[in-house]
């Protein structure tokens, strides 16, 4: 009987296994698609949990959440880089696709075909081919992008509206005071922060300085010019990570520079860097920095190594690198937290946490006394 009831568990690990190992090789091949659909699903998880206050249908809180806030802030954010890269194709002559292409490889023709679409109509026997199965490329690529989109979309919301009966059925099997499930509330609570706090801070001032730049740029006077406003506010949103000095990278420099203009054309004009450096130290820096980030990020993981997790994952993957760079970041953490320690000296893993750099697990204090 007990021979019989292990080979059963045998089998059952093998089918857990087998199972473990599809989910896997379908995480790997959809890898940008889930890590989008977490940075919608951590961004939109703030705002959902307030409307729910007031709304009693949880499909319907969580459709109004994406459709009506998180799909607009989305396409807002990638109108702001696209118009970053064309302005940046602009100033230094080099094609478009050339900066498109590091961000989606594989594209490099396709940003030139949708921006001169007369082409195809112009273009001799010869070169029309070549335009046509630009096209096709085109046309696949878009079709992909749009298909990334709608599942992520449709990844978060579900997560969104039964997300909370998954976390109740994960506590119930693992037991509420393992360390399975105090690992799992770390990361979940440190991605939250991440995303919602960190990122989504960059975006914002991203966008701000979009608007501010843009708008200096309209009024300059005549001899000051402002090259760049919306790659500049780009990089402004990025100087964000930076601890203290923050968008200070961007806009000093920026002022330096408007001040030597004015200098050399006419000193009447130094009001304009000057109005430039009070309305960024306010708007981009101060705000940011004692208002928004303190709402939407409480404590937060480690500011330079989310910084770096950031860039080399965008570096690392392309596109979706931006958001699989922290997730990774966040995972290694909250292992060498709690999970570590515990392993290296043989002892049995607990819902302890021993670094001061993420999210602590819950009942942490408890879990120490009892320990």
């Amino acid at each position: 009987m007990e021979f019989s009831e292990e080979r059963s568990r045998v089998g059952w690990w093998a089918l857990a296994i087998a199972l473990a190992a599809a989910l896997v090789f379908v995480a790997y091949a959809f890898v940008g698609t889930l890590v989008l659909g977490l940075f919608i699903y951590y961004g939109s998880r703030p705002i959902y949990r307030r409307v729910t206050r007031h709304v009693e249908s949880r499909t319907l809180a969580a459709a109004g959440t994406i459709f009506l806030l998180s799909l607009p802030a989305l396409a807002l954010v990638g109108y702001t880089v696209a118009v970053g890269v064309r302005e940046l194709s602009a100033y230094t002559g080099a094609a478009i696709g050339t900066y498109y292409s590091h961000l989606f490889p594989g594209a490099t023709s396709v940003p030139d075909l949708l921006a001169h679409p007369q082409r195809l109509l112009t273009s001799d026997f010869r070169n029309l081919w070549r335009d046509f199965t630009t096209a096709i490329e085109s046309l696949g690529i878009v079709s992909r992008g749009l298909l990334t989109l709608f599942l992520s979309v449709s990844f978060a919301f579900f997560a969104l509206r039964d997300g909370n009966r998954l976390a109740d059925w994960f506590r119930g099997e693992m037991g509420e005071d393992s360390a399975v499930v105090a690992y799992v509330s770390a990361v979940d609570s440190d991605l939250a922060i991440v995303y919602f706090g960190n990122v989504l801070t960059v975006l914002l001032v991203g966008v701000a300085a979009t608007l501010l730049y843009n708008w200096f740029a309209a009024i300059s006077p005549d001899g000051i010019a402002f090259p760049l406003p919306t790659v500049f506010a780009l990089l402004t949103g990025l100087a964000t990570f930076v601890p203290i000095v923050v968008g200070k990278l961007v806009y000093v420099p920026l002022t330096l520079y408007f001040g030597w203009e004015a200098f050399e054309v006419d000193s009447k004009l130094l009001w304009f860097p000057l109005v430039f450096f009070l309305v960024s130290l306010v708007l981009l820096d101060l705000l940011p920095q004692t208002v928004i980030r303190p709402y939407i990020s409480g404590r937060t993981t480690h500011t330079g190594l989310v910084m770096f997790a950031y860039i080399l994952g965008g570096v690392l993957f392309g596109w979706y690198g931006i958001f699989l760079g922290p997730l990774v970041l966040v995972l290694v953490v909250q292992f060498a937290d709690i999970v570590f320690g515990d392993l290296v000296h043989g002892r049995r893993v607990t819902p302890t946490s021993s670094l001061s750099i993420g999210s602590n697990p819950p009942d942490e204090s408890r879990s120490k006394k009892e320990k």
